[in-house]
């Protein structure tokens, strides 16, 4: 199989612009509270938002400490512009934690409406959450865990052993043919009409070119013989980051279908998937997702 290098694709919620001031979380001082600390609470991967006047959705930075008389673990995000940004996942709705007017929205539905400028923090922000959330006991002991290093670090009290975030790489392709069609398919999960290009994750001792090859022919029986890695996307739901490529398929494109997976796929040229888009007949993944963007630089690239 060649591996290709080309241009790099534009990724959506990728812009950095937080100092995660990493080398600073090993001080405990950095996630007590003080006059220069704000909060950004969430939950369930569900962020505290707020809309500008221009109708983006910016993180909602609190400045009392969230927690009232709760430990729920606070995760230094960074520093911006002065200030210690500190992610607090707070548990079920409660009278004491609730503050009415606290904005809490999911994440997934509208990562689209993130301002950029914003994206890293808020995403940082629901991942982090969600692992605390889900990160409760030693998986060695049993033992209870307590955070540390900016809560960036689970350290059980039992045994001593160290538990860091866990990210699960997964790659999302889109996969072209000779004649330049694009493929397309809904997996069985998914809503109604929606269709996108094929993703999977990768597995223990693979490649990320080797888990796009196998994940091509797992899911619609065809073969991958040419890769290009073209970027990458935290997508915290709950812990992915997605690495997307594009992938030449130059031999048969007849499809198989994997039955548990995949309900239907098809070839599509540029001119026909215009046409089943103005008819209605399946939808497109969100702006947000790899997933749009590598079906967009198809959609309005040059042919190979």
């Amino acid at each position: 199989m060649a591996i290709l290098r080309g241009p790099h694709l534009h990724t959506p919620l990728t812009l950095l612009t937080s100092d995660r001031d990493a080398l600073s979380r090993v001080d405990p001082a950095m996630v007590a509270p003080g006059d220069d600390a704000r909060y950004l609470v969430t939950r369930a991967g569900a962020a505290a938002l707020r809309e500008d006047e221009d109708g983006l959705l910016r993180p909602a930075l609190e400045t009392a400490d969230p927690r009232g008389s709760t430990h729920q673990p606070l995760v230094l995000l960074g520093r911006r512009q002065g200030l210690r940004i500190l992610a607090v996942e707070v548990p079920e709705p409660s009278a004491e934690l609730d503050d009415p007017g606290r904005d809490l929205r999911d994440l997934r539905h509208v990562a689209d409406a993130l301002d950029s400028a914003d994206a890293d923090l808020t995403l940082a922000a629901v991942a982090m959450g969600t692992w605390h959330r889900s990160m409760r006991h030693c998986p060695l002991c049993g033992g209870l865990l307590e955070p540390d290093v900016g809560g960036w670090v689970l350290r059980c009290r039992e045994d001593g052993t160290e538990h860091f975030p866990r990210t699960d790489p997964a790659v999302i392709m889109a996969v072209r043919d000779d004649a330049d069609r694009l493929l397309l398919a809904r997996n069985t999960n998914f809503r109604g009409r929606f269709h996108s290009v094929l993703a999977g994750f990768v597995e223990p001792g693979e490649s990320l070119e080797g888990a796009v090859a196998r994940e091509v022919a797992e899911e619609v029986g065809v073969d991958v013989e040419e890769v290009q890695y073209v970027g990458s996307q935290p997508w915290p739901f709950p812990r992915s980051l997605m690495l997307g490529f594009r992938a030449w398929v130059p031999g048969s494109t007849e499809l198989t279908l994997q039955d548990d997976e995949i309900a239907e796929a098809s070839w599509f040229s540029r001119e026909e998937l215009e046409d089943v888009l103005k008819a209605g007949q399946i939808e497109l993944p969100g702006p947000a997702s790899l997933g749009r963007a590598l079906i967009d630089d198809w959609r309005h690239g040059q042919e190979r």
